[in-house]
């Protein structure tokens, strides 16, 4: 059966009209998907901006720490250069004067002996005299060692058994008053600085 004119045009318009919305919900899922599309690029891009901004930071906190530590470093290492150089200056005095105290200690001696000397010149008994000289003599004498063992120096003891590490046994002959391996006389006294022999004692020994 034939569709007259009005059922045609009634059909027609019915497809326009469908058409129509189907573009229509094209278009408006078009625009939507692009809508999104947008926000997900601002999102996108504010979280990059973050990310950027707190890794400026972080940096900037970084190259501040980084010039801290370096002055820190530049002020112990100007300290220990000057704490080198004291001790350096330290340890040249130590070494320049280590002897100061050795020699005003030995100052007290001079002075004995220039008393000693001083006395020969004057006019007393010759007899009085060489009492006097000899007295201040032993008195010097004593003094150099009392000063000696201050710092150290002592002599060799005559009076233990022979040892060869302070001894030195020029000769060995028979004795009836000494033991065997006994000193029976001393021919140069011997010194030790502390436990090392400064100079071994020429000693005579018993067999």
């Amino acid at each position: 059966m034939l569709l007259d004119f009005t059922e045609i045009t009634i059909f027609k318009q019915r497809s326009d009209l469908t058409i129509m919305s189907e573009q229509t919900d094209k278009e408006l899922q078009e625009e939507a998907l692009l809508d999104t599309e947008e926000d997900g690029i601002e999102i996108t891009t504010n979280e990059a901006n973050a990310d950027a901004e707190a890794v400026e930071n972080e940096f900037d906190l970084l190259q501040d720490e980084l010039t801290t530590l370096k002055d820190k470093y530049a002020r112990v290492h100007a300290d220990f250069d000057n704490i080198k150089k004291r001790l350096e200056r330290e340890k040249y005095t130590a070494v320049e004067y280590a002897n100061e105290k050795f020699a005003k200690d030995m100052i007290p001696v001079l002075d004995a002996l220039d008393g000693a000397m001083k006395s020969i010149d004057s006019d007393a008994d010759k007899a009085e005299l060489l009492d006097k000289l000899k007295e201040g003599i032993e008195l010097t004498h004593k003094s150099f060692l009392t000063q000696l063992e201050k710092h150290g120096v002592v002599q060799v003891a005559h009076e233990d058994p022979f040892d060869p590490n302070i001894h030195n046994a020029v000769q060995a002959v028979d004795s009836e008053d000494v033991a065997s391996g006994q000193i029976v006389q001393t021919f140069q006294t011997g010194y030790k600085y502390k436990n090392r022999p400064l100079r071994e004692a020429m000693v005579v020994v018993a067999n």
